[in-house]
Order: structure tokens, then C-alpha cells, then sequence
């Protein structure tokens, strides 16, 4: 799953124009007439972290910085994303049925019989996601193969044209339905830069990436709008939708996408490109880099992030099981007792105001295999039984919260966060602990905390703990502070 940052960078100035014509009211009219000292570019920059495709938070309004500059705040369902803090990516589909196939080699392509599931069973994935965890799930609804799983239209590389229940599957429609019976929130993959069948390649052009064929260009542009807007329009409210690498802007040859965006899916999440609203940590590791922020200064940022950024764009860590690959294999490691490698990918996605995404990789029969189910389980369990029930937790506003234990208790964790809706505030901290003696001691520090911060500690006996902002951008507002 390869990352084209660099083709990100053309699509940020169109979707600015977009933005501007469609999808900013006359609040930000306002507020751009009480800022005539910037130039429009500069309050577009400032306002960029909180645009919606339906509308503008007045970032500008509500909060500033303690020298008052404006506080980039997230949109609500990016707050509702970032709770969300752990999903499952689901790689299904026609690489599936012919592992180690290059698709690049353009040659020896797989037959839509070639597709056959005999067991498929989308309940399955979904009781996977639960056990774990999970809050949102995202299906590969179409990868670089090209294959359809759905019953689309774009063009013959499909369900359609399989045997499989005789040319009527609908595979993105099952997954869906179980979403909704499992209570988790659904999203799709469905990559447009490369294609097996059209013969495309990084960032979308034809010719194996070459391009040079105006006429085929535009209809592989047409064929990925068609396909897009079959995803986006009959499935009903999408939670999560997940660009892979760059792609064609529209006036390079590339499908017009954002319209189609804003009319279907305005409310959903999207992971990288011109509508971003969630972003890649740069690696596919399962972890961040410490110190995280949820703000960076370009939407085709990735990595750690800039605490004086001025778009709000939280990082997801997406990551394979260990011992897979992003589909599954026959020779893929079953044995693997990767609970300690999770809980490490764990307290360093999460754990540092990321969401971890963890791929499943059903087999040719359409189910997780069994040995890997019991992985997800048990990852759940013992997330439940480290941080499930805190000993003590509170919040509050300002440099010190303090936080009193019912009795003097030993802990092993300190768990962090901050208040989103008023943006990431604190820049450095320290948590101590009151100490036999009444003696207050530090146990721990740090620097960003954002969504969350879980620091385990060293055991100790501690009668209250209490969190000092010894750096801060504006009034410190904690969600929690909590012990376990």
C-alpha cells in the first residue's frame, strides 16, 4: 500500500476554490471582513482545520491561543472519530484468490470466476472487529486488482460478471449490514491511482502510468466517478472513507471526486486527500512518533504533526497483523503470539492521540481464519483488563488538576486527555504522585497529550496524583486525568 504524498500537493489549492464557492457560509464572510490585516489565503490557511463539506466552525470565534492567536479546532465528527480510537481494516478480494500475483506485471490477470468465497461470512469479520474493540471497520471495497465487489456498473471487472451466487453478490452490501448489526461504524476503500484492469498506475494515468492517451484517460476518469458514486450513494451514511496514495486532480485527467463527496458523504471522515479530515502517521508500523499533535501546516502532511499547525488533521496508524501481509496468504505466520507487539502498536498509536487501525485478512473461503481470531480476543481482553476500569479518574480546567483516591492505592498507569472541542492546549506536563510521607513525587511527563496520553509507570503506592501544564497555548481543559 504505497504512499504518494507528493501527489497529494497539486489537489490542495482547487479544493480551497471548491471550499470557498460551495461550502462556506456567510459566517466566514464575517469573519474575513474583521481581518483585513491577512490576505484571504492567510485566513482561508487559518480557517482550514475547521471547513466542513457542509459548513464552517468560527474557529476564529471561539478559542484562541494565550497571545491570541486563533486555536485550530476539529470538526465534530472528527472529535467522534478520534473517541472511536481503535478499527479494523478488513483486506478482501480478488489478490485473495491469487496471492503473490504482481498486479504491475500486467499479465496472467484473475478471472472474475476466479472469485469464490464459499463460506463468506461478513458476521464473522464484524464479531472480529467487537472482540477487539474496534468502533469503526473499513472494507476494501476495491483494490489495485481493479475487482468489483460490488454490483457496479463502472465497468465489467466485477461481482457482476462472476459466477460466484450467480452474478448477484454484493459484498461491500454484506459487509455493511453487519456493521450496522455489530453497532460499528462502517467504512470503504475503494483506491482510484491504480488499476490492474484499466492498466493505471500511480497517481491514476493510463498507459501503465504513463499516460499520453487523452481519450482513455477521461474514460478511466468517468469509470472511477461511476464507481465512486455507486459507494457513496446506496450504502447509506458512511463513517470512514480511505484514499490510498496521491490521485489526478480533475484538471490533470483525474475522476472530479469532491463534488461527489460533498452531495453523498459530506459527513464522513476521509483518510488523506484534498478533503482530508484524517491523516497518515507515515508509516505502516501501527505506531506514532512522540510527541503527536493533531495539527500540521499542509493537508498532505503526515507524521508527527506541527503543534503550531493550523489545520486540525489527526493521525491514524494503520497497521497489518504481525506475521501478514495486507491479504492473506496461505504461508502467513498462524502460530504467532503477537498480544505483547499489539499492546506495544497499542500504547504507541492510542497511546500517543492516534487511532490504531489493525487489518484482518480473510481467506479464500471468506472467513478470518480461526487461530487469528483468537488474537483479536485476546487483544480486547487485555485491553480491557489493563485500562478498562480506572482506580480513581476526574477532570477539570487550568495548570493543576489534582486527583484524590478513595485510599491509598498501588497503580500502574496514567491516562490523559484533553477536552478536543476546545483544542490541543497543553505543551509540556508533569503528573506526580502524593507519596507515604505526603510527599508529592513526579511519576511521569511528557509533552502533547491531545485525544489521549496512557503512560504506563513503574508500580507505586500513590494516596492522589495531580497533572501540572508546565507549558501550555491557552488554558489547559483535561478531559480526564485517570489512574489504573
Amino acid at each position: 500500500m504505497k504512499r504518494n504524498l507528493a501527489n497529494l500537493r497539486p489537489m490542495i489549492d482547487p479544493v480551497v476554490s471548491f471550499w470557498e464557492i460551495q461550502a462556506m457560509p456567510r459566517i466566514a464572510q464575517i469573519a474575513l471582513d474583521m481581518t483585513s490585516a491577512i490576505t484571504r489565503r492567510q485566513f482561508l490557511g487559518r480557517i482550514g482545520g475547521a471547513v466542513a463539506l457542509g459548513g464552517v466552525v468560527p474557529a476564529l470565534l471561539q478559542a484562541a491561543t494565550d497571545d491570541g492567536t486563533p486555536l485550530p479546532l476539529p470538526k465534530p465528527q472528527q472529535m467522534a472519530w478520534q473517541d472511536c480510537e481503535l478499527g479494523m481494516f478488513i483486506h478482501f478480494g480478488m489478490f485473495t484468490f491469487k496471492p503473490r500475483w504482481d498486479w504491475r506485471s500486467w499479465t496472467n490477470k484473475p478471472q472474475p470466476n476466479d472469485y469464490n468465497p464459499v463460506k463468506l461470512d461478513t458476521d464473522q469479520w464484524l464479531e472480529a472487529a467487537r472482540s477487539m474493540g474496534a468502533k469503526y471497520a473499513v472494507f476494501v471495497a476495491k483494490h489495485c486488482i481493479g475487482f468489483l465487489q460490488w454490483q457496479s456498473d463502472a465497468y465489467p471487472y466485477g461481482l457482476k460478471q462472476a459466477a460466484w451466487r450467480g452474478g448477484k453478490g454484493d459484498v461491500v452490501r454484506e459487509f455493511i449490514n453487519s456493521c450496522h448489526k455489530y453497532g460499528i461504524k462502517p467504512g470503504l476503500y475503494a483506491s482510484v491511482s491504480a488499476n490492474g484492469y484499466w492498466e493505471v498506475d500511480n497517481p491514476g494515468l493510463v498507459n501503465r502510468g504513463r499516460g499520453g492517451d487523452e481519450k482513455r484517460q477521461a474514460e478511466y476518469a468517468r469509470a472511477c466517478e461511476r464507481l465512486l458514486e455507486e459507494l457513496w450513494s446506496r450504502y447509506g451514511e458512511l463513517f470512514h472513507i480511505w484514499f490510498d496514495g496521491g490521485a489526478l486532480t480533475s484538471e490533470k485527467g483525474g475522476p472530479n471526486m469532491l463534488p461527489l463527496l460533498a452531495k453523498h458523504q459530506a459527513k464522513a471522515n476521509v483518510f488523506q486527500g484534498p478533503a482530508a479530515t484524517v491523516r497518515w502517521i507515515g508509516n505502516e508500523a501501527g505506531v506514532a512518533p512522540y510527541p503527536c499533535w493533531h495539527t500540521v501546516v499542509r493537508r498532505d502532511d503526515a507524521g508527527p504533526g506541527d503543534p503550531d499547525g493550523k489545520l486540525w488533521l489527526p493521525g491514524e496508524c494503520d497497521v497489518p497483523m504481525p506475521g501478514h501481509g495486507w491479504g492473506w496468504d496461505p504461508d502467513q505466520n498462524m502460530k504467532i503470539e503477537p498480544l505483547a507487539q499489539l499492546m506495544d502498536m497499542y500504547y504507541r498509536s492510542v497511546g500517543h492521540g492516534c487511532n490504531l487501525l489493525l487489518n484482518a485478512t480473510p481467506n479464500s473461503d471468506g472467513l478470518i481464519p480461526e487461530p487469528t481470531m483468537k488474537h483479536y480476543a485476546a487483544f480486547g481482553k487485555e485491553i480491557a483488563r489493563r485500562l478498562g476500569k480506572p482506580v480513581a479518574t476526574t477532570s477539570g480546567h487550568g495548570t493543576t488538576v489534582e486527583l484524590k483516591l478513595p485510599q491509598p492505592t498501588r497503580i500502574d498507569h496514567v491516562v490523559l486527555m484533553e477536552d478536543l472541542a476546545q483544542g490541543q492546549r497543553v505543551r509540556e506536563y508533569v503528573v506526580e504522585g502524593l507519596m507515604p510521607g505526603n510527599q508529592w513525587e513526579k511519576i511521569c511527563d511528557g509533552v502533547s497529550i491531545g485525544h489521549k496520553r496512557i503512560q504506563q509507570i513503574k508500580p507505586l503506592e500513590v494516596a492522589a496524583v495531580r497533572f501540572r501544564a508546565t507549558k501550555t497555548a491557552a488554558e489547559p481543559r483535561i478531559r480526564a486525568l485517570s489512574v489504573h
